[in-house]
């Protein structure tokens, strides 16, 4: 074996070349009697260094293009084609394109039509659009040539042009339409992606071309594939169509009877990612696709299945009709094609065909790589979901691939699944726990043990038996390394909390911590053997320990972090209550664009903190309280104006505070008590308390300016609010600066103001949404459905009750999966009054457009509830 290895390293050309021996062979180009072989050699390993990422310098780039230029005398027109080449990928500099572009355009009209379509390749590469000009006849006349390689050569270069001179490529529309006839397959592919991208951002002209291509002159199955994409582009932004067909269906289903398997593919895959596609639409698309599933060729096989497995997402029962010819992918030799067969089997197999494809998966998975087992994994998961009835062979089948080797994200995947699977259903709990304690016995992964304890100190203690996973719990504590241990001890205080007659046995187990070797370790096991209280008795467990254990940590660990540097020790403890729990985020850097005039951001600070201490200095708001949230920065300028403004909204309980940020964007004026006057007619139940005017604005230094609002205590008060800017202009010297002693009273009228109900809502997230909703419980739950009207999509409707509430959307749920005709989206956030609220909403398609939603809220007020609903039932 070594001897062959050396042979063939011996007589490979680009073995140790180097950049400075090339350059010196490269004198041969130089030679009077050319050798053409030997210069094609050259160029092979020039061009080898150059697409290594050699660089060559200016110099060696110059001399070696000059060298190239002489080899235009050779007749050998193998030589040459590497000439061509060589020019494209040096890519001379302006003034040296002059040398060869009288070749170039020698060539170009040529009589061999090898000369001809690859100097029109290279002029097209470096020439600017000066010379583009003057050779413009030339590449018509080449477009429509009867050479298809010429033709095709003309219409590539066009494509590439198009970019960098855009006017003179359209002007070629009418020879591109005649090449779009041709016979050639390859001059109409091409012709059509240029004609395509000529007329892209005109969407009248795109529908055209569409209509008069699918009446059947387009004869190259490459272009007919390019013409059902941008059939399917004219499809998706024409929308469905309420009152007949959708328009060009008919010509995609013809597409699925062409003698080219390519085009029937591509057919098939635009009519299944059409938009709010029906199962009608899908049959004949989903019977060739079947088709493929046993075809000879591998590449046919995967699309198909592909292809299948995407459709099985939303509509899992149209394609029920190829499980057996799926179930024979299963054992097929490329295991991409048998992965996807088998996770399209699991998502549209039904229940008794489970027990069936576990044993078929058992002997597949030890053949395939992790990445495709963590694919197998989730389509598992989602079918037990799908047959909480069998549960039990599904996670037998877990708990077997735990055990076997495999990388962290395969076996976080087996984890994150069963964890779901005991959530959602409960029969599975005791048996799912069983298997992760199993697995934590011999666990590698730091990670994936102190998840399992963790989730191990919440579900556990519900169990009829909790005391069977001490043990399992207290191992950890012996046999892992720091962060286990300490994840340990807090799984097991969660179980002496919850569980009063274990507390004995677990105070005992939490002693012998206080001697471990790591301080995190010890500190928690006395932290907690002093809030469970210590000595032993069976006593009931106070709800403020189950909650300090037990309840979700809703405070940002940034915000903890700061309050805790900027806590003084005094005779009063540190208050977490006194830690604000608004997610705080840092603003973006303004921009300033050249000669654009400021868009009024006066203000420095930017968080709540921040807000609140500002505030603070204003003595007339001493008695307002603790300040509830601050609003983004609403414009009431645009952006182009002699002043720009905008406001913050500061909500109170009681009072909300509108903070005017004003800049002055014109250098000869001074403006000097400014105020804005704010007429509250359209805001009942709001009274201005006061208003706080700044005294002076220069050119370009924002300033700012106040005015309150009391309101009813506690409640979402909304109203429409209209804004008037007014001040004293005194002209300034443009030389001195100094500003006149007279001013002009003048006033600016301002945008609207609005106070909505999403102002009274703090954005808070939560890490575990189905623990904090069974937290609150039922008590003050409030649950009704409601009609959205027609929407464009179910993603519109999703944001704008988003929006409407102004919660936190949680766990990702506010991205809504294409084609989906229902979704679930889950927020959290803490309403005015501090009062946690948590709303799940269910949205489902109701007819064509028409969106039904189901809101289910819980807090743990009940007028709070009552008021979410309110927001949406007036909204």
């Amino acid at each position: 074996m070594q001897i062959v290895e050396y042979v063939s390293a011996e007589y490979s050309p680009f073995l140790g070349l180097e950049k400075g021996s090339v350059l010196q062979e490269a004198r041969v180009f130089n030679d009077p009697q050319l050798d053409a072989r030997r210069c094609s050699q050259v160029i092979t390993k020039l061009l080898y260094l150059l697409n290594q990422g050699e660089t060559f310098t200016k110099v060696e780039a110059t001399e070696v293009f000059f060298a190239v230029t002489k080899l235009f005398q050779s007749k050998d027109m193998g030589l040459r084609r590497m000439v061509y080449l060589m020019i494209k990928e040096i890519s001379p500099s302006a003034d040296e394109v002059i040398i060869v572009t009288s070749s170039l355009m020698k060539d170009m009209n040529s009589k061999i039509d090898m000369y001809r379509a690859n100097a029109i390749r290279v002029l097209c590469r470096i020439t600017d659009g000066t010379l583009l000009s003057q050779i413009e006849r030339y590449l018509k006349q080449a477009i429509v040539d009867k050479n298809p390689v010429v033709a095709s050569a003309a219409l590539v270069s066009g494509i590439h042009l198009l970019q960098t001179n855009p006017e003179i490529v359209k002007r070629w529309s009418n020879e591109v339409q005649e090449a779009v006839q041709s016979r050639a397959a390859l001059v109409q592919f091409h012709a059509l992606g240029l004609l395509h991208q000529i007329r892209q951002n005109d969407r009248l002209a795109v529908s055209k071309l569409v209509t008069s291509l699918t009446r059947g002159t387009v004869r190259s199955p490459l272009a007919q594939c390019l013409l059902i994409r941008y059939t399917s582009q004219v499809i998706h932004e024409s929308g469905n169509t309420q009152s007949g067909e959708r328009p060009f269906y008919d010509y995609l289903e013809s597409c699925l009877r062409h003698k080219s398997d390519m085009v029937i593919f591509e057919a098939a895959r635009a009519i299944t990612e059409l938009n709010g596609v029906t199962s009608r639409e899908l049959t004949p698309a989903i019977t060739v696709l079947q088709l493929f599933l046993s075809s000879t060729k591998p590449v046919l096989r995967f699309a198909a299945v592909r292809t299948l497995n995407k459709v099985a997402m939303t509509h899992p029962m149209a394609v029920t009709n190829c499980n057996i010819d799926m179930e024979s992918l299963i054992s097929d030799q490329n295991r991409s094609i048998a992965t996807l067969a088998i996770t399209t089997l699991l998502k549209t197999g039904n229940e008794s065909s489970v027990d069936r494809l576990m044993k078929q998966i058992t002997n597949f998975m030890s053949d395939i790589a992790d990445e495709f087992k963590i694919v197998v994994v989730e389509a598992i998961r989602s079918l037990c979901l799908k047959f909480p009835l069998k549960y039990r062979s599904l996670m037998n089948f877990l708990s077997n691939i735990l055990r076997e080797e495999g990388g962290f994200d395969y076996k976080k995947a087996i984890v994150d699944s069963i964890v779901i699977l005991i959530r959602d259903i409960p029969d599975a709990k005791e048996a799912g726990l069983l298997h992760l304690c199993e697995f934590i016995e011999d666990c590698e992964f730091t990670y994936l043990s102190t998840q399992i304890l963790h989730f191990l100190g919440i579900e556990g203690p519900k169990t009829s038996d909790p005391s069977k996973y001490i043990r399992y719990i207290y191992n950890r504590v012996h046999l892992e390394n720091a962060i286990v241990r300490a994840s340990a001890v807090s799984t097991l205080a969660k179980f002496g909390a919850a569980v009063d007659v274990l507390k004995p046995r677990i105070f005992v187990l939490l002693r012998r911590c206080l001697f471990d070797s790591d301080d995190e370790v010890r500190d928690r096991a006395t932290l907690y053997l002093d809030t469970l209280g210590g000595d032993g008795s069976v006593v009931e467990t106070d709800k403020d320990v189950k909650d300090f254990l037990f309840g979700p940590f809703d405070i940002p660990l940034v915000n903890l972090e700061t309050s805790l540097k900027n806590y003084e020790p005094s005779e009063e403890g540190f208050d977490i209550n006194s830690v604000p729990k608004e997610v705080k985020s840092q603003p973006l850097a303004e921009k300033k664009a050249p000669g654009k005039k400021p868009t009024g951001l006066g203000a420095p600070p930017s968080t709540a903190d921040a807000y609140e201490r500002m505030l603070s200095t204003i003595s007339e708001c001493a008695n307002f309280g603790k300040l509830f949230k601050s609003s983004a920065p609403v414009e009431l300028t645009e952006a182009e104006t002699e002043y720009a403004v905008n406001v913050i909204k500061h909500i109170f309980d009681r009072h909300v505070v509108f903070q005017y940020n004003c800049t002055n964007t014109i250098p000869e004026q001074l403006l000097e008590h400014v105020i804005v006057t704010v007429d509250a007619s359209d805001a009942d139940e709001f009274s201005e308390v006061f208003s706080k005017p700044l005294r002076s604005l220069p050119y370009d230094s924002p300033g700012q300016t106040f005015v309150a609002f009391e309101k009813p205590e506690g409640v979402p008060t909304v109203g429409k609010f209209s804004n008037i800017l007014k001040f004293i202009v005194k002209e300034v010297d443009p030389t001195t600066g100094e500003a006149e002693d007279d001013g002009v009273e003048d006033e600016y009228q301002l945008e609207d103001l609005e106070i909505v109900a999403a102002d009274y809502v703090l954005k808070v997230g939560v890490s575990n949404f189905r623990n904090a909703w069974e937290s609150l419980g039922p008590d003050f739950e409030r649950v009704d459905e409601y009609g959205l009207g027609p929407r464009e999509s179910l993603a519109e409707a999703v944001n704008t009750v988003i929006n409407l509430l102004g919660l936190e959307p949680c766990e990702g749920t506010e991205e809504v999966p294409p084609n989906s005709r229902s979704h679930t989206c889950l927020l959290s956030g803490v309403f005015i009054g501090n009062a946690k609220v948590l709303v799940r909403l269910s949205f489902g398609l109701d007819g064509p457009k028409d969106v039904a939603m189901k809101l289910s809220v819980r807090s743990e007020d009940e007028t709070v509830s009552d008021a979410i609903h309110e927001i949406v039932a007036s909204g």
